[in-house]
C-alpha cells in the first residue's frame, strides 16, 4: 500500500484528480503533476534499474537532467520508451512502466551483474571479450546486444503525426525562469518581437520550486503576473513545452515543441510535436543552472536525490519526498532547502554541512539539527535508503537523503559553435567562455550569477544590449514610464569544494546512467586515459541521455585530483546538439510513408489512373507499371499483352521522367564532346547520338541520347534515376573544370511531357497528330533524327526518332501543360492502328529482349568494357574518365562481360541476383563467375531471359552454366548467349 505524501502548498490543481498506472498498479495524481511528482506523492521511490549493474534506482532530480527515472509511457504502437518521468506531464489514464530489468522491478534477474561488478569496471569489454576469438561472434556479441539498451520500441509504426515550422523574431529568449521572464518583459516593453521558449509546461523555472518574494510578492504570484503581462503583448510569443535543443548557423535555433504529449489520445490534436526552426537576430540564453551530486559510498539508492529536487517537489507539487529527510550540503542552497522544507511542514532529521561554519547557518530554524564539518561515508537500504553513516561514526535513520554539491551553469547551448567553457573559482564550476555563438547574450545563473537579484540585473542588462543592437528604444526612450527593476534577495553564494566523501567499500557513483564510479575514473587515469576526451570514451562518462549534465564536473574534478592538476588545467569536453533527446519522428515531420519525399506525377498520371493503372515508384516519380484489363488476373498477363501489342501494332509509353538537360552556347559542342566517352564533335544539326558518360574513375556514370537541335543548341537525355546526378556533374564540369567555355545548362525534365510511340504502326499513328508539312517518312526523318515540329495546328513539339524497345519508334515531346491532352489524343486517334498503352514492366521486358543496359547494369560498378561498349571509348579526343577507363583490370579479355542467359528448360525461371556457377560446382565464392542483373519473361520468345555479367562471357556463347540463388533455394541451368535476344540485326527499328 502506498502512503499519501502530499503536504500543503504547491501550484497543482487539487480539484482535478488524474488516475494513472505504474507497472500495473493504479495511482492518483493531480493536474499540474509530473509522473515523477505523482509517484513520489504515492511514496513510490523505486522506479528503475541501472544500465550496467541493474541496481535499484529512484528519482534523483526534478528536471531534464534525470538519469534514473526513464520510463516507457503508453501502450502498443503509442509506447514511448526512455521518457524522463521528471518532465512527463501527468494526464488521466497515463500508462507507465519501468525499464531495463529481467523479471519484475523488485526482483531483477540481471541484478547478478551487481555481484559481478569487480570484473565489470571501466573498459571491461575491451579486456574481457578477447579470447577465445571464436566466442565473439557466437556468444559474446549476442549476449552484449541482448543486455544493452534501456527501453524498447514497439516495432510498430508510430501513429503520431509530427510537423515542421519556421519562425522569425528579433529576440529569442531561451529559458523561462527569473532571468528569462525579466529579459522578455524588458524587450517586450521596448517593442521588440520576442519569442520566449521554455521546456517546462509552466514558466518560472526555479522560482516555482522555492519559497521567497520578488517585489513583496511570493514567487508564484510574481511569475503569474509576469506571464499575464507578456500574454497581452501581441509581439511576444510564449512557447511553453518547447526545448531549444540546438544552435546552428546564421542565428538558427532548433526548437522542439510538444503539443499533445501531455494529453490523452482521445484529446490530442492533429500533431504530437512540431520541430521549429527559429531564425533570431539576437538571442538571450537564460538556461539557469543544474545542481550536482556528490560521490560517496552507495550514493545511488532510491530515496537519495538532489536537494533542489526535494525542495521543488515540496514547493511546486506539494509532495514530501520522505517522512524524515536528511540534507547533505557544501553550499548555502542546501541550507535554503532545509528552511523551505521546514516551512512547508516536512520533517528534517538533520542538516549535514561539510563546512565548519557559514553565515547561512544562522538562518536555520532552531528546531532543525545542524551537523557541521562532517561527511557521509555510507548508506543502508536496498530498495530504499533507510539510514546513513557519518564520518564521525554516527548513524542517522532517514528515508530521504537530499544532496547538494553545488550548481553548474547550464551552458550546453553555448558550446554548439565549438565554444569552450571556462572554470570559475567563485562558483566552483564552469561558465561559458567568450566564444559563444554569434548573436547570443547570456543572463542569469548560466553566467554564474547565483542570487535572484543578480539574475534579474543580468537579464535587464542583456535585454538592453539586445535592444540597442537591434536599433530599438527602451521603454524610457520611447516615452514610457520608467519601471524600476524587480527587487529580490541578493545573498552571496557560499560554497566549499566537495566532490567525494569517505573511502568506504561501497561504490561511489559519478554517472548514474552509465554506472560510472569514482574508481572507474581513477582506473582510466591509471591506464593512461588522461585527456578528458579519452576519459569520456573509455569510461562512458557523460555519454548517456543526460549528456553529462550531472556527472561532468564531478568526474573532471576526480580526474584532476588523480592527475595532480587543477580542474581548470584538466579542462572539459564540450557539448553538441541535441540538448535533450529529440524523437526521430520530429526530425522527419510529415516526411514519412508516402510523404517521405515529394512524389512527382507524370503528365499522363490522371489519364493512367482513370485506366486503372498499377503504379510504381521510380526514383522520385510515380509511373504506370502496367494497365490491367478485364479478365486479367495476374500482372504477367497484362505485361505480356502490352509487349505483344506493341511489337505487333503500336504502343504508347510515358517517358517524361527521363532527365532532360538543355545545353546551349558557342562551346556547347566542345563541352558535350568532353563529357561523353564517344565523339560528338561531328554530330549534325537534326541528328541524335547515343552517348556514354564516365566518372573520373573510369566507370560508367550514365548513358542516354543527345540531340542537336541547332548549331549551339543540344538536348541531352539521361536515365530517370540519374537525372539529378548527371546535371550536378555537368554543372561541376562547367563551373570548376572548364569555366572558360561559353556554355549554359538548365534542367527541363519537368518542362516537357514526352511519349514513346513504338511498334510497326508507330508512323501511321504519328502522322495523325503532326501538322501538315511535317514529313515523318523514313527518308525525311530517318533513325536517330530529331527536330522541332508542330502538332495539332501549331502546338510546338520536339520529335526524336530513337528506340528503347527495338521497334520502329519515336519520342514526341510537348510542353508539360499539353501532356494530359496529348496522351488522350494519341489513344483516341490510334485506335485504328491498334494502339495500346504500356507501362514500365513492358518497357523493361522489351529492353531486355534487345539487350539494352539500364539501371541494374549501370550501377556504378561497371565499365564500358563490362557492358560490351568498349568500342565507344574513342582514342581521338580527351574526355572525363579516359585514363582510368583503360586500367588493365577493366579491359582484360577474361573480365566481366554483359551477356544474355536462356534457361536450358524454357519452362524454368531465372532469378535476379543469382550467381553464375559452373556445372557441378559447389555453392562457394571461389566458384563464382558472375551475377544476374536483370530478368524478364519474353512473350515473344516464350521463355525467361536474363542479362548477366559473366567472366569472359563474350567468348563463352553456347556454354551451359548455373544461375544459383542460394537464399531463395533456386538453381537453374542456363545457356550463355548474346544479350541481343530479339531481332539482333535491328531490322525492325528501321521500319
Amino acid at each position: 500500500m502506498s502512503r499519501d505524501m502530499r503536504i500543503k502548498g504547491g501550484i497543482i490543481d487539487r480539484s482535478t484528480s488524474l488516475g494513472f498506472t505504474f507497472n500495473g498498479h493504479h495511482y492518483d495524481g493531480f493536474a499540474g503533476d509530473t509522473l515523477a511528482s505523482a509517484l513520489l506523492a504515492n511514496d513510490v521511490h523505486l522506479v528503475g534499474r541501472s544500465f550496467k549493474y541493474h541496481r535499484p534506482r529512484g528519482i534523483l532530480t526534478s528536471g531534464p537532467e534525470e538519469p534514473n527515472a526513464l520510463m516507457t509511457i503508453g501502450e502498443g504502437a503509442d509506447q514511448d520508451p526512455n521518457t524522463r518521468a521528471t518532465v512527463a506531464e501527468l494526464y488521466d489514464g497515463l500508462v507507465s512502466r519501468s525499464q531495463n530489468h529481467l523479471g519484475t522491478l523488485g526482483f531483477d534477474v540481471m541484478a547478478i551483474n551487481d555481484w559481478l561488478s569487480p570484473v565489470l569496471g571501466a573498459g571491461f569489454y575491451y579486456k574481457t571479450f578477447m579470447w577465445p576469438a571464436v566466442f565473439w561472434e557466437k556468444f559474446y556479441e549476442p549476449t552484449i546486444r541482448r543486455a544493452a539498451g534501456l527501453g524498447a520500441l514497439s516495432a510498430s509504426e508510430d501513429p503520431s503525426q509530427y510537423d515542421k515550422g519556421y519562425r522569425h523574431t528579433d529576440l529569442l529568449v531561451i529559458g523561462g525562469g527569473i532571468a528569462g521572464l525579466t529579459a522578455a518583459l524588458t524587450a517586450g516593453r521596448a517593442g521588440l518581437n520576442v519569442i520566449l521558449a521554455d521546456e517546462d509546461f509552466h514558466f518560472g523555472g526555479q522560482l516555482l520550486g522555492t519559497e521567497g518574494h520578488i517585489d513583496d510578492q511570493p514567487h508564484h504570484d510574481w511569475v503569474k503576473a509576469a506571464v499575464a503581462e507578456l500574454t497581452t503583448m501581441d509581439h511576444v510569443t510564449l512557447m511553453p513545452r518547447s526545448t531549444v535543443f540546438g544552435v546552428y548557423d546564421h542565428g538558427t535555433y532548433g526548437v522542439l515543441e510538444r503539443l499533445s504529449d501531455h494529453l490523452p489520445a482521445d484529446q490530442s490534436g492533429p500533431y504530437r510535436q512540431i520541430m521549429w526552426k527559429i531564425m533570431a537576430k539576437q538571442s538571450i540564453l537564460a538556461s539557469g543552472a543544474l545542481e550536482r551530486p556528490i560521490a560517496f559510498a552507495d550514493n545511488d539508492r532510491p530515496g537519495i536525490m538532489l536537494a533542489g529536487a526535494a525542495r521543488e517537489y515540496a514547493a511546486r507539487y506539494g509532495v514530501a519526498t520522505g517522512s524524515c529527510v536528511t540534507i547533505m550540503t557544501n553550499n548555502d542552497s542546501g541550507i535554503d532547502t532545509a528552511i523551505d522544507l521546514h516551512h512547508l511542514g516536512v520533517e528534517i532529521a538533520a542538516v549535514i554541512d561539510s563546512r565548519d561554519a557559514a553565515s547561512s547557518h544562522a538562518r536555520l530554524p532552531s528546531e532543525v539539527r545542524l551537523i557541521t564539518n562532517d561527511q557521509i561515508t555510507g548508506t543502508r537500504g536496498r530498495k530504499r535508503i533507510s539510514s546513513i553513516t557519518l564520518a564521525s561514526g554516527e548513524r542517522l535513520a532517514t528515508d530521504c537523503l537530499a544532496i547538494s554539491g553545488g550548481w553548474s551553469p547550464t551552458l550546453h547551448l553555448t558550446c554548439h559553435h565549438r565554444g569552450r567553457p571556462e572554470w570559475n573559482d567563485q562558483i566552483i564550476g564552469f561558465i561559458p567562455g567568450a566564444d559563444v555563438p554569434p548573436g547570443m547574450l547570456l543572463a542569469g545563473s548560466v553566467t554564474g550569477a547565483m542570487s535572484t537579484q543578480a539574475c534579474i540585473d543580468g537579464a535587464i542588462h542583456a535585454a538592453d544590449t539586445a535592444i540597442k543592437t537591434l536599433g530599438g528604444k527602451s521603454s524610457n526612450q520611447a516615452g514610457g514610464k520608467k519601471q524600476p527593476p524587480p527587487q529580490a534577495e541578493d545573498r552571496p553564494y557560499g560554497i566549499a569544494p566537495l566532490w567525494q566523501m569517505g573511502n568506504g567499500k561501497g561504490r561511489q557513483f559519478v554517472d548514474y546512467q552509465n554506472d560510472v564510479t569514482a574508481k572507474d575514473i581513477k582506473l582510466a587515469h591509471q591506464e593512461g586515459y588522461r585527456s578528458v576526451e579519452h576519459l569520456k570514451r573509455y569510461t562512458t562518462l557523460g555519454m548517456a541521455t543526460d549528456q553529462g549534465k550531472l556527472s561532468n564536473v564531478v568526474g573532471l574534478a576526480l580526474m584532476a585530483e588523480a592527475s595532480g592538476k587543477t580542474i581548470a588545467d584538466t579542462g572539459t569536453t564540450i557539448f553538441r546538439p541535441p540538448y535533450t533527446p529529440v524523437p526521430i519522428g520530429a526530425f522527419a515531420g510529415r516526411s514519412r510513408g508516402p510523404s517521405f519525399r515529394p512524389t512527382r506525377l507524370t503528365p499522363s498520371h490522371s489519364w493512367a489512373k482513370e485506366q486503372g493503372a498499377v503504379f510504381v515508384e521510380a526514383g522520385a516519380w510515380l509511373r504506370a507499371q502496367w494497365f490491367p484489363q478485364a479478365g486479367e488476373t495476374h500482372w504477367r498477363q497484362s505485361v505480356d499483352r502490352e509487349v505483344l501489342a506493341t511489337r505487333s501494332a503500336v504502343g504508347v509509353c510515358d517517358v517524361s521522367t527521363l532527365g532532360k538537360i538543355d545545353i546551349q552556347g558557342r562551346d556547347a559542342t566542345d563541352f558535350i564532346n568532353r563529357v561523353y566517352a564517344n565523339g560528338f564533335a561531328k554530330l549534325a544539326v537534326g541528328r541524335t547520338r547515343y552517348g556514354l558518360m564516365l566518372r573520373e574513375d573510369g566507370f560508367v556514370m550514365d548513358d542516354g541520347t543527345t540531340a542537336r537541335l541547332g548549331d549551339q543548341h543540344y538536348v541531352m537525355t539521361t536515365t530517370t534515376a540519374n537525372a539529378v546526378l548527371v546535371y550536378r556533374h555537368l554543372e561541376f564540369c562547367r563551373q570548376c573544370l572548364w569555366p572558360d567555355l561559353d556554355v549554359q545548362l538548365i534542367s527541363t525534365t519537368e518542362q516537357y511531357a514526352q511519349y514513346a510511340i513504338a511498334g510497326p504502326n508507330a508512323r501511321q499513328l504519328l502522322s495523325r497528330v503532326v501538322d501538315n508539312g511535317v514529313d515523318v517518312s523514313d527518308a525525311a526523318f530517318p533513325f536517330m533524327a530529331c527536330g522541332e515540329i508542330t502538332i495539332c495546328d501549331g502546338i510546338p513539339a520536339r520529335l526524336f526518332r530513337i528506340s528503347f524497345s527495338g521497334e520502329l519508334a519515336y519520342e514526341l515531346a510537348v510542353p508539360s501543360r499539353y501532356g494530359d491532352a496529348l496522351i488522350r489524343l494519341l489513344m483516341e486517334v490510334g485506335k485504328p492502328d491498334g494502339v495500346t498503352a504500356y507501362g514500365t514492366e513492358a518497357l523493361g521486358v522489351m529492353r531486355i529482349e534487345k539487350g539494352h543496359p539500364a539501371g541494374n547494369e549501370l550501377n556504378g560498378q561497371t565499365s564500358a568494357h563490362h557492358l560490351g561498349l568498349g568500342r565507344m571509348l574513342t582514342q581521338k579526343k580527351d574526355y572525363i574518365g579516359r585514363v582510368m577507363a583503360t586500367r588493365p583490370e577493366l579491359i582484360r579479355d577474361d573480365g566481366m562481360r554483359l551477356v544474355g542467359l536462356k534457361p536450358v528448360n524454357p519452362q524454368e525461371a531465372i532469378m535476379a541476383g543469382a550467381h553464375i556457377l559452373p556445372i557441378g560446382a559447389g555453392h562457394h565464392i571461389s566458384h563464382d563467375q558472375g551475377w544476374v542483373s536483370s530478368v524478364a519473361y519474353s512473350p515473344m520468345l516464350g521463355t525467361s531471359l536474363a542479362l548477366a555479367f559473366v567472366t569472359g562471357g563474350d567468348q563463352r556463347y553456347g556454354e551451359v552454366v548455373r544461375a544459383a540463388d542460394i537464399l531463395r533455394g533456386h538453381d537453374t541451368e542456363v545457356e550463355i548467349t548474346s544479350p541481343h535476344f530479339f531481332d539482333p540485326e535491328g531490322r525492325r527499328l528501321h521500319g
